[in-house]
């Protein structure tokens, strides 16, 4: 099982299944502030094709605030990223990240509890979709 990230494939396109990750990160009190459509940047920047994949930038601001009181440069680590991104067949996979494991390289101890939140509230986003 991977360490740094939860993911689940729905049998939805993508476009339906980012709705319901976006109703399901409300859910939970994220908003979502950042939004990279990879596809669209790789062929105007690369001239590349790439697969439908979506970086969304998810932020919770009562643990952001909390976050940045304990650690003043966590905000390198903000917002959580969670992708969805195409997986064929009319599937979309769709991953957030484990706050945890990137709080990890992180010495302070006044993060453990407030990434441990975030990271159950995270997937409990997975696990509902």
């Amino acid at each position: 099982m991977p360490t740094y990230y939860f993911a689940r494939t729905l049998d939805l396109p993508l476009n339906e299944a980012e709705s319901r990750v976006r109703d399901e990160l409300q859910k939970e009190g994220f908003g979502v502030l950042t939004e990279i459509d990879v596809k669209a940047t790789f062929k105007k920047k690369l001239d590349v094709d790439f697969r439908p994949y979506k970086i969304l930038g998810a932020c919770n601001p009562q643990f952001a605030h909390q976050a940045l009181e304990a650690e003043d440069k966590i905000g390198t680590m903000l917002p959580c990223n969670v992708i969805v991104q195409e997986a064929g067949d009319g599937k979309t996979e769709v991953a957030a990240v484990d706050p945890v494991a990137s709080m990890q390289a992180v010495e302070n101890d006044g993060l453990g509890g407030i990434a441990s939140e975030v990271r159950e509230r995270l997937r409990q986003v997975i696990e509902r979709l």
